[in-house]
């Protein structure tokens, strides 16, 4: 056990007999870890602004590769001109570009940054002065902790009340904060943009009795219960032969394009020496390939892809006209005219047996489930989630244990002791640089696998959605660093400091306690300076992505559509992100009374990583897989709640130390334990008045859109006023209160507004005496908004008012009963040269395979081009239709 604690406290710098040496120690970790991060962030940092404007795929992909509506506006070539650029666009720009989940994202970490900004200047003005002229003659950073101040001085009543006016000003932060995300998300639930989609009046329904599956019609009739009736059901099929077969075919297809280029390539080659040379043209040999029955013959490879390619395409065609052979899962399903039905269902008990029907989610993206998933019974589901979290709690504790044989690896005590590294004794400048940076680099580095380990878990358990996996990530990952990072490898030297010297003097427990926990704020500090530098710059400069970009289309990407893939945005590690900012606002609000000039750092911290990732998701960033309305908010929002609970017991425990300095240390600790009862005061204020109402449309809003229907698409009103739109400010005036309003009072923005003269009502006449005016293509029927989405890829987002029962049914099926029994060729062979070779594989194909030419050539180094403009979902939808309206001619 002994061990096993050392082992842990080996990435802490421990305390030697000699103080003094600690102190000076501590003091040269600090700088040493100071200057090497801003050093090495410094030269990321220049060199993202030199490579930022030559590497547009890296680092601005967004400007070409998503479609017009979403792509920003372009940046000038100046070093930092990106900067102003980025802190100019509106926050309305985000939202519109981005989404609301990235916009929430970008709001938490600015109201952190200009809370600790706050915090920073509070406590220099207050708490440090006290600290600096304490009375307990430490030395180093230790002199500007509170345990430099003697635990029977009145001047704690500083610290007590500094920290009192931050929970405060913090709870009133976070419950104004929660205000305007439910306005914001009701405003977006409602937006037409969202109602006009078919996934938005949708509802996934698990664990559907058999009765129920087998029969739709008494399916329906369950559900149409519910306000405005349904409009379709969807009972869900499993046919594993279909399966199989769509994924064979997709191989093959890839294969076939991966050929098809290589070989126009070679034709192309030659063609041009031939005109070079006043030679014939004659075309290379084509690939062969064993014959699958007979290993000893060869096949042309061109017509065997093609004639297997045919095969499984027929097998998808005559599966698709046989679907009700097909077995109904345990999942279906629903939607419904009226968004609000959805809604309403998700909340409702619809079975009165054990798990049945018990998990219903509403707003539904086809491409966002698991549908393997589905038919996982819900008592199997149980058990494994039961698994899962026990093993989630058992690698949370095993992980103390790898983490300290890691870090023992790499202290400086133990390196010394090899003879290849006898030069470190005595040398205090590199003691400090690895005291400060290798430590906590190795700690970062080994947090950075956790993630995939957990979204296995979360995927063997049984969720049934991608984004529930990522939501349910946020609070496991942060409790993990919570337990590892913060309590046990940061926080823990402390407590073992205390734990071995109170075994000889138990007496001393209470003095060992105000004096050895803020000795951790060093560790603190050096964990947050690699994250705030180091972590912010390799944000920016997205090292990997950098070296893929490049790496990836030469190495791999030999087909036009493996090219387009490369040039995608990538996605945000959202479950990653939120947790570790919550975890490095946690470290600073628990040392913001101790060590205040951790308060400088961490505002640091969250300054540089909002401006990144304001840059981040504007150019870089594509969101697209993550569209829940912002409710890794509310999540983000509690583990906050949870990093003020820690602190406040972090007080109490340092009151509790100093019990004996009287009746001011008493007084102290019911202070301290008030604090408490007012933070969990406000948790179930904040639980009981704005949590029932962020995850579903609340009916009130639902009825305030059905009698104004143009209040929908107005930025919403943050006070709750009356909702009368003619009344309504400008929408500057409505951006202004929901940016402002949760950090200062209202009356505060409503006197700056009226000194600037913009504080009138709108009283203009918008010209929306109707829903038809308010909405164009709104219609009175079952159909809902039409206007046209701005994903193109997302079979959910597909507009109900242009949709017909039969295109819903498709896109709302599984992946296999998607795929279509056609197969399009994206492929450089629009040269006459090649039309014989695409007449010979549509042959064999057996009129299942079509071409694809526009957006692709041969550039006049041999090398494959693709337009990353061109729309190639667009042309695989009209190919299918050509061929179908050819079969249509051909059947009449």
């Amino acid at each position: 056990m002994d061990a096993v604690v050392n082992a842990t406290a080996g990435l802490i710098p421990s305390s030697d007999s000699d103080d003094t040496k600690d102190t000076s120690n501590s003091v040269v970790t600090f700088l040493a870890s100071l200057v090497i991060n801003i050093a090495v962030a410094l030269v990321i940092f220049v060199t993202f602004c030199i490579l930022r404007p030559r590497l547009r795929r890296v680092y601005a992909p967004r400007t070409y590769a998503v479609i017009k509506d979403k792509r920003p506006e372009p940046v000038s070539r100046g070093l930092f001109s990106w900067i102003p650029a980025v802190l100019r666009v509106p926050d309305t720009d985000i939202i519109q570009q981005s989404g609301l989940d990235t916009y929430m994202f970008l709001r938490s970490i600015r109201t952190m940054f200009i809370m600790f900004a706050v915090i920073s200047i509070a406590s220099a003005a207050s708490i440090l002065p006290v600290n600096v002229k304490g009375t307990m003659k430490l030395t180093g950073l230790n002199s500007l902790s509170m345990g430099n101040v003697d635990p029977r001085s009145n001047w704690l009543w500083v610290h007590i009340g500094f920290f009192a006016a931050i929970v405060w000003w913090s709870l009133w932060n976070i419950v104004g904060e929660l205000r305007i995300y439910t306005h914001l998300r009701m405003w977006w639930l409602t937006h037409p943009n969202t109602v006009s989609k078919a996934g938005a009046s949708t509802v996934l329904v698990s664990n559907v009795p058999k009765s129920l599956a087998n029969d739709e019609s008494r399916l329906r009739d369950l559900f149409s219960m519910f306000p405005g009736g349904i409009r379709q059901v969807f009972v869900n099929r499993m046919c594993k032969k279909l399966t199989k077969n769509v994924h064979t075919r997709d191989k093959l297809v890839k294969r076939l394009e991966k050929e098809l280029t290589k070989y126009a390539i070679k034709c192309k080659k030659l063609w041009c020496k031939s005109q070079d040379t006043n030679s014939p043209y004659r075309p290379p040999a084509r690939p062969t390939t064993r014959n699958s029955w007979n290993i000893f013959a060869k096949v042309d490879l061109f017509e065997h892809l093609a004639a297997e390619i045919a095969k499984c395409n027929r097998f998808i065609a005559k599966s698709a006209n046989n679907m009700d052979s097909m077995e109904r899962q345990s999942s279906a399903l629903v939607m419904f005219n009226q968004q609000v039905g959805a809604h309403m269902a998700a909340q409702t008990v619809l079975d009165y047996r054990p798990f049945s029907m018990g998990q219903v989610t509403a707003g539904v993206n086809p491409d966002d489930i698991i549908w393997s998933n589905l038919e996982i019974s819900p008592w199997s589901r149980r058990i494994r989630g039961y698994v899962t979290f026990a093993i989630t709690v058992g690698l949370t504790l095993l992980w103390t244990i790898i983490a300290a044989a890691l870090s023992s690896l790499v202290q400086v005590k133990s390196l010394a002791n090899f003879e290849a590294f006898k030069w470190l004794r005595g040398n205090s400048v590199v003691l400090g640089i690895f005291s400060g940076v290798v430590p906590s680099l190795v700690l970062a580095l080994l947090m950075s696998v956790l993630p995939y380990i957990l979204r296995l878990l979360l995927y063997i358990e049984g969720t049934t959605t991608r984004s529930q996996i990522k939501l349910r990530m946020l609070h496991r990952l942060f409790f993990f660093q919570t337990w590892n990072v913060y309590l046990v490898t940061i926080f823990s030297s402390s407590i073992f400091q205390i734990a071995v010297k109170s075994v000889s003097e138990p007496g001393k427990i209470v003095e060992l306690i105000q004096t050895q926990v803020p000795q951790s704020a060093t560790n603190i500090l050096t964990y947050v300076l690699l994250l705030a530098f180091i972590g912010a710059a390799k944000e920016i400069v997205q090292g990997v992505p950098l070296a893929l970009r490049y790496l990836v289309p030469k190495l791999f990407a030999k087909t036009p559509r493996m090219m387009l893939k490369a040039e995608q945005p990538q996605d945000f590690k959202w479950e990653a992100a939120i947790p570790t900012h919550s975890l490095i606002f946690l470290m600073g609000f628990s040392y913001s009374f101790i060590a205040p000039i951790v308060n400088w750092f961490v505002m640091v911290y969250f300054g540089l990583f909002y401006l990144i990732y304001r840059y981040q998701f504007l150019y870089v960033y594509n969101d697209s897989t993550w569209a829940t309305g912002g409710l890794s908010f509310p999540k983000s929002i509690k583990q906050i709640l949870v990093g003020i609970y820690i602190s406040e017991v972090y007080l109490l425990l340092m009151m509790v130390a100093k019990v004996h300095a009287g009746v001011n240390a008493i007084m102290r600790i019911v202070v301290a334990a008030g604090l408490i009862a007012v933070t969990v005061g406000a948790h179930l204020y904040i639980n009981e008045v704005y949590m029932p109402a962020i995850n579903h449309l609340p009916v009130k809003r639902a009825a305030d859109v059905e009698r104004t229907p143009a209040l929908a698409r107005e930025f919403p009103d943050v006070l709750d006023r009356s909702g009368d739109i003619e009344k309504m400010l400008p929408e500057s005036q409505r951006c202004a209160y929901a940016t402002f309003s949760s950090l200062v009072p209202a009356f505060v923005i409503k006197l700056v507004l009226r000194i600037t003269g913009s504080a009138k009502p709108n009283t203009v006449d918008n010209g929306w005496d109707n829903a038809e005016d308010a909405m164009p293509g709104f219609a009175h029927d079952d159909q809902l908004f039409g206007q046209r989405q701005t994903r193109l890829s997302m079979a959910d987002w597909q507009p109900l008012a242009t949709s017909s029962n039969a295109y819903l049914a498709r896109q709302f099926a599984s992946p296999e009963l998607r795929a279509r029994a056609v197969s399009n060729l994206w492929v450089p062979l629009g040269d006459v040269l090649f039309e014989d070779l695409r007449r010979e594989i549509e042959y064999h194909g057996q009129g299942t395979i079509l071409f694809i030419t526009q957006g692709t050539d041969i550039t006049k180094a041999f090398k494959v081009h693709a337009d990353t403009d061109f729309e190639l979902d667009r042309a695989e939808s009209s190919n299918r239709a050509e061929l179908y309206k050819r079969m249509h001619n051909n059947e009449t």
